[in-house]
């Protein structure tokens, strides 16, 4: 957080399709995104969990995204004006093709058994890839 220029983020918008990380990397199956969205890191543990759950020390897992973006809110029953309100968590913004898992080191049956689980974890529309 310290090169940040400012703490608390604007929410701009999350248009087009992602041209970085929209590939596998490191493993042989992974969870794309076909639909944008915000994921917060309580998602994404969520996810993390049900997959470690699975693959155990026989396989490995890579987290392709990381929430630094900062989403604030204001309390309940507080006036207009006063700024900005305190951050409340932290976000990723996911565009269509953005690859969020990786895994490798196991059979396909439970690869696609094990993405899928995790799919449902994440307020997104995804689909399973693999090389």
């Amino acid at each position: 957080m310290n090169n940040k220029k400012f703490i608390k983020f604007r929410r701009g918008n999350n248009k087009g399709f992602s041209y970085k990380g929209n590939y596998l990397a490191f493993g042989n199956y992974g969870l794309k995104s076909i639909s944008k969205g915000n994921i917060n890191y309580k998602q994404l543990e969520s996810g993390r969990k049900v997959i470690s759950k699975y693959i155990k020390k026989i396989g490995k897992l890579w987290i392709r995204i990381f929430p630094d973006l900062s989403y604030t809110k204001k309390p309940v029953d507080v006036r207009m004006g006063n700024g900005k309100g305190d951050i409340s968590f932290y976000i990723f913004k996911v565009k269509p093709g953005r690859v969020i898992y990786e895994i490798f080191g196991l059979s396909n049956i439970i690869s696609i058994k094990v993405l899928n689980l995790a799919s449902f974890k994440l307020p997104l529309k995804t689909t399973i890839i693999y090389n």
